[in-house]
């Protein structure tokens, strides 16, 4: 079973914050609706619901992977580690 750590966003450096999110934006799969927006315009929605709460950013130990998930699921992901 995976080990998760949630990672506040305050605590990484701006620069490393931007590159995650601008690296989960450009992920395959991630659909942003019937138009096209900017990478900057995607990072920045980002960047606003995780400020806001609705994502969280979850770092696996065991995988060693991070991903962004909605508060919900994280709650849960979180739970199952104890």
């Amino acid at each position: 079973m995976a080990d998760f750590v949630r990672v506040p966003p305050e605590r990484l450096p701006p620069e490393t914050l931007t590159a995650l999110l601008e690296e989960y934006a450009s992920r395959d799969g991630t659909d942003y609706g019937h138009y096209d927006i900017s990478l900057e315009e995607k990072r920045d929605q980002l960047l606003s619901r995780l400020s806001a709460g609705d994502l969280q950013l979850l770092y696996d130990v065991d995988s060693e992977h991070w991903d962004l998930v909605h508060r919900d699921r994280a709650r849960e992901l979180l739970a199952d580690d104890k």
